[in-house]
């Protein structure tokens, strides 16, 4: 998926930030791809009264960088925009908000089909999404495709995202409805993830609807109240971290940084 360089490109993006009592610190580095195809997101107080709330995401491009550009900047504003987050009056009710995320995962999928098929050359770019969306009193981890999200509380792994693999039971059935099949572990033998935005080459079946296609664009949402005294950090990385190191080994490499250091470019990014 996507050409290689002949050496990769070892220089790192580094940054962080802090507000609303969260402090952050991102990561990125390109490798042996011939262009940078992975994206994040990170915005501190939100729009529309929702200024306590926060959101972080993390984009896993592949055949190109397009959905993953395009979802680190527009994926958010279809999140909180749509009705179905918004609800009634005041501050959305957990319901809505894991509602709210789903109708915009599928929204901003269509808008890029829409886009691309308006241009000369479909885009065939993909992307997976994980994030979190932060409130007061909940954590909500959203996750589309195989990279993974992960909570540390009382210095242990609380909770982390399912990767959507092709070989997983659910997924494969949906592929095979679809009349795909799933062979070295891919779809059809060449997609390594079951459902990421964009990709859609993978998403053309008539008579299904885009949550029956052989890739799907819904995420998995899940809400965990938070605990101010024993939430630790959140890890959110792209599979090139997790292909290498497990839940508990990271969760453990993390921890160790921050108890060397408070700058998290340091602890967390190298």
């Amino acid at each position: 998926m996507g050409a290689f360089l002949d050496k990769p490109k070892m220089e790192k993006h580094n940054a962080q930030g802090q507000g609303n009592g969260l402090r952050y610190g991102l990561s990125s580095m390109q490798g042996w791809r011939v262009e940078m195809e992975d994206a994040h997101t990170a915005v501190i107080g939100l729009p529309s009264g929702l200024e306590t709330w926060s959101f972080f995401a993390v984009y896993d491009g592949h055949a190109g960088s397009q959905v993953a550009k395009y979802c680190c900047e527009h994926l958010l504003d279809h999140i909180t925009n749509n009705q179905d987050f918004k609800g009634s009056a005041g501050a959305p009710s957990v319901e809505n908000v894991k509602n709210g995320i789903r109708t915009g995962f599928l929204e901003i999928d269509e808008h890029m089909r829409v886009m691309s098929e308006k241009k000369h050359g479909a885009d065939r770019s993909g992307s997976t999404a994980v994030g979190v969306l932060i409130s007061p009193q909940h954590t909500y981890f959203i996750n589309c495709g195989d990279s993974r999200g992960l909570l540390c509380r009382n210095r242990k792994v609380h909770f982390f995202t399912q990767d959507h693999k092709p070989s997983n039971p659910l997924e494969k059935e949906r592929i095979q409805n679809a009349g795909g099949s799933v062979m070295i572990q891919r779809v059809n033998g060449s997609l390594a993830v079951s459902r990421a935005l964009g990709d859609f080459d993978y998403k053309c079946v008539h008579g299904k609807g885009p949550t029956e296609q052989l890739v799907s664009p819904e995420p998995e949402v899940h809400d965990i109240e938070r605990s101010e005294e024993d939430d630790q950090f959140i890890i959110l990385a792209c599979d090139g971290i997790w292909d290498v190191m497990g839940n508990e080994e990271l969760c453990d490499f993390v921890r160790s940084r921050l108890e060397v250091t408070d700058d998290l470019e340091k602890a967390e990014c190298n």
